[in-house]
């Protein structure tokens, strides 16, 4: 006997498919450019960074303050600007300092409720935009680490996304983030881990488990991320940091995983070799 299809399943299929397509275009875009830059080299990717970074020190602003181009955002962006490029010419060390005095200099000019998430948000843009591209700067292996990290991101977002909706299921924290699913975590999670795992087939003397583990702990930090800017956004009553991206919202939107990830990788490879961060990302030595 024949059953009609269930009219609710369809429907969530559908709009499942309708939200897809500018996600997924807008997603392959800044993909293929963040992807293109890095490849070019330190230099051409700090461009970038630099450029996504100012974007989310406005976002930023807008979230936490309600405010464009205010004082906070000039001071804002130009630490973070400015500690990127010093990254970017392996100045890493006095890249973080000049992020700690923008966050005290913001504090200082927004000395108000909400000045301490104001000053929050220096090195939140700030620190992992230096871990980035202190990670590129270690060449031969840079380009690769980066790519590790942003791919990691990207399959646990993408599955986090699909089994979130796909599966639905139990709430993972609904007063912060009512959509966010334990199954789209799973989902995720496992996505980023096998995607890990299989990046060692392109690494030389890098090991499989070696990678799955790491791209375990970043995928686990990244969905963290995310549930961090949900909390940040809810507690000011703001829905998405802005409409720059079809389908994903603002930057900062999108970048949550990134941020947190980014500043993991950063702080493992710090612990296993300073000097070479990227090779100690990739080969754990």
């Amino acid at each position: 006997m024949n059953h009609a299809p269930d009219h609710h399943q369809m429907t969530r299929t559908s709009a499942l498919f309708s939200e897809l397509k500018p996600r997924l275009l807008s997603g392959l875009l800044l993909a293929a450019v963040a992807l293109g830059l890095c490849y070019l080299g330190p230099l051409s990717f700090a461009f970038l960074v630099v450029i996504v970074a100012l974007i989310m020190c406005w976002e930023w602003g807008r979230v936490v303050r309600g405010r464009d181009f205010d004082a906070a955002f000039m001071v804002h962006g130009g630490a973070v600007a400015a500690a990127s490029l010093l990254a970017a010419l392996g100045l890493a060390a006095l890249g973080l300092l000049v992020v700690m005095i923008g966050a005290v200099l913001v504090l200082l000019i927004q000395y108000s409720a909400r000045g301490r998430l104001s000053a929050l948000g220096v090195p939140y843009v700030g620190v992992p935009a230096i871990s980035l591209l202190w990670i590129r700067w270690d060449e031969p292996f840079g380009f690769a680490a980066v790519l590790f990290v942003l791919l990691v991101v990207c399959a646990t977002d993408t599955f986090a996304y699909f089994g979130g909706r796909g599966i639905g299921g139990a709430r993972l924290w609904p007063r912060v983030s009512p959509n966010k699913t334990w199954a789209g975590l799973i989902s995720g999670v496992a996505a980023g881990t096998i995607v890990g795992a299989l990046f060692a087939f392109f690494v030389e003397d890098s090991s499989h488990v070696g990678l799955a583990l790491l791209a375990f702990l970043l995928a686990l930090v990244s969905q963290v991320g995310d549930l961090t800017e949900s909390a940040i956004k809810r507690g000011c009553g703001v829905k998405d940091a802005s409409t720059l991206i079809p389908g994903h919202g603002g930057f900062l939107d999108r970048m949550d995983g990134v941020v947190f990830a980014a500043f993991a990788a950063a702080i493992i490879a710090l612990l296993i070799d300073p000097y070479a961060p990227a090779r100690a990302l990739l080969l754990g030595s």
